[in-house]
């Protein structure tokens, strides 16, 4: 049986295209879950010409993209999910047992009824997974969109260690399962959306793109993105999930500083290779107590884990002690500067490592999709 396709359409002071755009997607046989997100009195006419084909949710005062998004989910995993009518012998009933796939899609206009349709299809094979309708941020994208995104997705791929092409993208589509654990996920206004790819990324949920077109009209003056604003809970939630490796970096610096000090002024031999030891070896303990207790939440064994962790650390300790020494000695970088040279380069290697390695585990994933199907029987 065929999966019921539901897309969820946040709106904030939208235009006239939002009721066009709700009745294309029903006679592509999607049902439509509007959020009005507390547009006011003034934009009543134009949800009400849309409820024609959708339901309509209003907001008494704008909340946020994040919190009209779980409003629809809530509203969706209450009512639609698993209830439809069904002819029989004896009348019309109504029965469960249908599963749904979800559409998060923007009442701006950028995102195609085809386009719409297309990542829901991948999300119906693919349970498991989170897929998002990735635009191509070519010449056509305003230049703030583009420098936006650009940004954001380097910032996030060292953050959870994946690659998104388009992490700011509103066209997200999901099954039912995944309702309740993104109902979780922090977050009101647009840094839902993020966190939203950071907690997935961090739970080996996989995340599929899938190219699509984008209608930007007038460079996309409609949106209601603050720059300023927005862009700074955006990444400070990634600031905030990667709080645990900048914490380890920020002992590690300043041990390395305060050895220095206290190597140099002794005049001890091998100054800079015992103080990079030494730093390395206090903030190596403190981030895997960290990593392993909040940023992964890891439920493998704790001898195990410590022993991979021991033997990353010592080959991490080694390279970066060797690179350290080749930066200062063969080419006379300073030393405080060659430090934050070393230490951005063995960042990657050792976030890499730990979570597809060390940490790595599926039981997470596997748990929320058995509770998922748990609740649908």
């Amino acid at each position: 049986m065929k999966n019921r396709y539901i897309a969820i359409i946040p709106a904030y002071e939208p235009d006239e295209r939002l009721a066009g755009l709700a009745a294309e997607l029903c006679e592509k046989g999607m049902d439509v879950v509007i959020v009005d997100d507390g547009s006011g009195e003034a934009y009543h006419g134009i949800f009400e010409e849309a409820s024609e084909n959708a339901v309509v949710l209003t907001h008494a005062e704008n909340r946020g993209k994040g919190a009209a998004l779980k409003t629809g989910m809530k509203y969706i995993d209450r009512y639609m999910a698993y209830t439809e009518s069904v002819m029989t012998a004896h009348g019309t009933v109504s029965v469960s047992g249908r599963d749904a796939v979800i559409v998060t899609v923007d009442a701006d206009g950028q995102h195609l009824p085809e386009d719409v349709l297309r990542v829901a299809e991948i999300a119906e094979q693919r349970s498991d997974a989170l897929v998002l309708g990735s635009r191509a941020l070519e010449e056509n994208v305003p230049v703030r969109s583009r420098l936006g995104n650009t940004i954001t997705r380097h910032v996030y791929s060292m953050a959870s260690g994946v690659q998104v092409h388009d992490t700011q993208t509103g066209l997200r589509a999901f099954r039912r399962s995944l309702i309740p654990r993104l109902l979780e996920i922090e977050g009101e206004r647009y840094e839902y959306e993020i966190n939203m790819l950071l907690m997935l990324a961090s739970e080996g949920v996989p995340i599929i793109e899938e190219r699509i077109q984008t209608v930007y009209e007038d460079g996309n003056k409609c949106s209601h993105f603050s720059t300023v604003k927005d862009s700074f809970r955006i990444y400070k939630e990634i600031l905030k999930f990667s709080a645990s490796s900048l914490a380890s970096f920020a002992i590690d610096y300043a041990m390395y500083a305060l050895l220095l000090a206290v190597t140099g002024a002794a005049g001890i031999a091998h100054s800079l290779v015992i103080s990079n030891i030494g730093a390395r070896l206090v903030s190596a303990s403190a981030n895997y107590t960290m990593n392993r207790k909040m940023v992964f939440k890891s439920r493998t064994g704790f001898a195990s884990s410590l022993v991979q962790y021991a033997v990353l650390a010592a080959f991490i300790l080694a390279g970066n002690t060797l690179v350290l020494s080749m930066l200062t000695g063969t080419f006379g970088i300073n030393s405080m500067l060659a430090k934050l040279i070393t230490e951005a380069l063995f960042f990657i290697i050792s976030w890499t490592v730990q979570k597809y390695v060390i940490f790595y585990s599926r039981e997470s994933a596997e748990e929320m999709q058995a509770g998922g199907k748990e609740e649908a029987a």
